[in-house]
């Protein structure tokens, strides 16, 4: 006769004991270690989506005309120096200089360099030594994604000049004189004339040394999902406000989603701009960044 023995009582009691403080901790753990994951990687990639927005936005900053930025809200603008805090502003947007035609890949398409004492010079042609608008022009069709733009759409900025927020065209209006800040052009003759594209530089005072754009840009934060309450950044180009174009007429890409805040303001000829993002997989967690642009 085989005698087995068995738990007792207190041995299955305490079994059960340990049984379900592992399983009360055990899953109280494991619901860390998964919030800590999602919060990881949430944070992760709002510091990295912000970041790579940040950097887009001020290296398209770092060659703007300065005097040229304005802030926008739905039915009016401001020169980034003169914000009104009470308003509600959405927008931001500036004239960019073309600064990939002005490095290019050996010499520069455009040499930024007037010839005042050039006998060939008038009120209707100006020389500019070491330009290429044949280059100009193929460059801008590559960078605006349109064969039909050229030189002919851009305009050029005396530095030097009398500088007026108002001379750039934001107001949707056509430039239509050479009286105002931005000087529309068009190729001359000889690759290195440009031909004033509006009436003539009668009566303007005409710099040695000039700056090329060929599009304005804008930074809008829109709407995308009411409920959430969260909005997109929007990249626009590839518009001349001299020419009566607004940000409509351009063409844009999303830059940033989940955006809950998109700021800036500017002292002298230093921006500084912030983005903060929100994510609906942790409620009421956003992240902030700034960056500042000089």
């Amino acid at each position: 006769m085989k005698i087995r023995s068995a738990f007792t009582m207190i041995e299955l009691v305490f079994v059960i004991v340990i049984m379900g403080i592992l399983g009360k901790f055990g899953v109280e753990f494991m619901f860390q270690a998964y919030n800590s994951f999602i919060f990881s990687k949430v944070n992760n990639t709002l510091q990295a989506n912000s970041a790579n927005a940040l950097e887009f936005i001020a290296s398209r900053l770092q060659y703007r005309i300065k005097d040229s930025v304005i802030a926008r809200d739905n039915s009016s603008f401001d020169a980034i120096n003169s914000i009104d805090t009470s308003k509600s502003y959405i927008g931001l947007e500036w004239v960019s200089t073309d600064i990939d035609g002005y490095r290019s890949d050996t010499t520069p398409n455009w040499s930024g360099i007037i010839d005042l004492n050039n006998t060939n010079a008038d009120k209707d042609t100006l020389i500019s030594p070491e330009t290429n608008t044949t280059e100009i022009s193929n460059l801008i069709k590559i960078l605006s994604h349109d064969t039909n733009k050229t030189i002919d759409n851009a305009a050029i900025y005396f530095i030097g000049s009398n500088s007026d927020v108002n001379g750039y065209g934001w107001d949707g209006s056509t430039i239509t004189d050479q009286s105002q800040v931005m000087h529309p052009i068009k190729a001359g003759a000889s690759i290195n004339i440009l031909k004033p594209r509006v009436s003539d530089f009668s009566g303007v005072d005409v710099y040695e040394y000039y700056k090329l754009a060929w599009t304005a840009n804008a930074i809008r934060i829109e709407s995308e999902n009411a409920a959430n309450h969260t909005f997109k950044l929007e990249f626009y180009f590839d518009y001349q406000p001299w020419d009566g174009e607004t940000f409509t007429d351009g063409k844009h890409f999303t830059i940033m989603e989940n955006i809950s805040t998109f700021q800036f303001t500017a002292i002298g000829s230093i921006m500084k701009i912030q983005i903060c993002a929100k994510t609906t997989l942790l409620e009421k967690y956003s992240l902030c960044k700034e960056k500042t642009v000089f």
